[in-house]
């Protein structure tokens, strides 16, 4: 994956690394800081969408997602394929790994319980056809034709075809967690197993 970063980062100007915002360039010139910065670090999937609502909803609500999804099992997900989404907005383009076979029933699953309890609170559902993936850099505005290209140049020349049985990665799901506003509320936390 960090040779992946570091070759569409050289193409593409501007990459900053999800969440902590970092220019993508500056961590690819030291190969420890890219692993350390932009890799180890823990990454989330989106159950839902990110909506404002009501202080008076928030008990309801992660009361409703705990009961839900209180007995999650742990399980394995296979990242199979290096995608470019754009937010709702359009301000800001993403490069991400998408799960296209391992877990993908089971975060289905989840996304489903999420949307009934939305749907109870009057918020809007997640996307009708839901793609789950982790996000690993992101770039400015709405670029995501030239970043398609890289990533699709990219992924040609590092031998990667991005076969449902192939994987970039693996990763076992740890929990499932709400945010909302500057509180995390745990929702579950998988058993080691």
């Amino acid at each position: 994956m960090g040779q992946f970063l570091k070759r569409v980062s050289s193409v593409v100007p501007n990459l900053h690394v999800v969440d902590i915002d970092v220019p993508l360039d500056t961590l690819c010139k030291e190969e420890h800081k890219l692993e350390q910065v932009a890799l180890g670090r823990e990454f989330h999937i989106s159950l839902g969408r990110t909506v404002p609502i009501r202080v008076h909803q928030i008990d309801s609500i992660v009361t409703m997602l705990c009961q839900k999804l209180q007995f999650q099992k742990r399980y394995w997900i296979d990242f199979n394929k290096w995608e470019v989404f754009i937010n709702d907005d359009r301000t800001r383009t993403f490069l991400s790994l998408e799960v296209v076979t391992g877990g993908l029933p089971e975060i289905t699953k989840q996304i489903q319980a999420v949307n009934e309890v939305y749907k109870l609170h009057n918020l809007p559902e997640f996307y009708k056809d839901p793609r789950p993936h982790i996000s690993l850099a992101w770039a400015l505005g709405h670029v995501s034709g030239s970043f398609k290209k890289v990533v699709e140049q990219e992924t040609k020349s590092s031998g990667f075809r991005g076969s449902l049985q192939s994987r970039i990665c693996t990763s076992k799901v740890g929990g499932i967690e709400c945010k909302i506003g500057n509180r995390t509320h745990i929702i579950c936390k998988s058993p080691n197993q």
